[in-house]
């Protein structure tokens, strides 16, 4: 692997993880769909995603989960199961963009898959933080919004990736400092949200 080939694929593999924290059925679908249909040479490890079948089935769940998350309070439900889908499969497609290329490979295979978790992790945690406490109120259309959102910053991440690796690293590094402040502004609101339950119940001049 040269210095290009490897800047390429470590953009492939933290756009992936990161992405699958967002839209895991959208990131499998779309990269088997463009190696499927040739506009990219996908690496080895995940030649496996433009197979037909597996295509129909991310497509299916493509459409699940674009419907789920466009209805209030099922999108929660929703990121909760996906909790424990979205964030060890981060890890698996983030690993497989450098696995089969020998013993440096192997060792990419496993920092690939760390990283792609961690990042997967702290999407699917900014994300779902973020639309569980936009769900607190009445109004639906920024719940929308953000859905639309995410529909939309997935497949824009892997197209910088794979075309403009600098430009998604910038890029990448700006989500995650939101994400940071997403979910720490997310935890304060949880703990606002405890504390007003608790004084609601706690007895009068307790």
């Amino acid at each position: 692997m040269n210095d290009v080939d490897v800047t390429q694929l470590v953009a492939l593999a933290a756009a992936l993880g990161w992405a699958s924290g967002l839209r895991l059925y959208l990131v499998v679908f779309l990269t088997g769909l463009a190696g499927h249909l040739g506009w990219v040479e996908l690496p080895g490890g995940l030649q496996l995603l433009q197979q037909p079948l597996l295509l129909w089935v991310s497509g299916a769940l493509v459409v699940v989960e674009f419907l789920a998350d466009k209805i209030p309070l099922v999108d929660s439900a929703w990121d909760a199961v996906q909790t424990v889908v979205r964030i060890p499969a981060g890890a698996a497609l983030a690993g497989a963009v450098f696995a089969g290329q020998g013993i440096d490979g192997a060792t990419w295979t496993v920092i690939a898959a760390l990283v792609g978790g961690t990042l997967a992790a702290t999407a699917h945690a900014a994300k779902a933080g973020t639309r569980a406490a936009v769900n607190t109120s009445p109004e639906p259309l920024s719940n929308l919004a953000l859905s639309l959102a995410g529909d939309a910053f997935v497949p824009l991440l892997l197209w910088l990736a794979w075309e403009h690796p600098v430009a998604f690293f910038v890029a990448l590094a700006l989500a995650v400092v939101v994400a940071a402040v997403l979910i720490a502004v997310t935890f304060k609101f949880v703990g606002a949200l405890w504390r007003r339950g608790r004084g609601r119940l706690s007895p009068v001049g307790a």
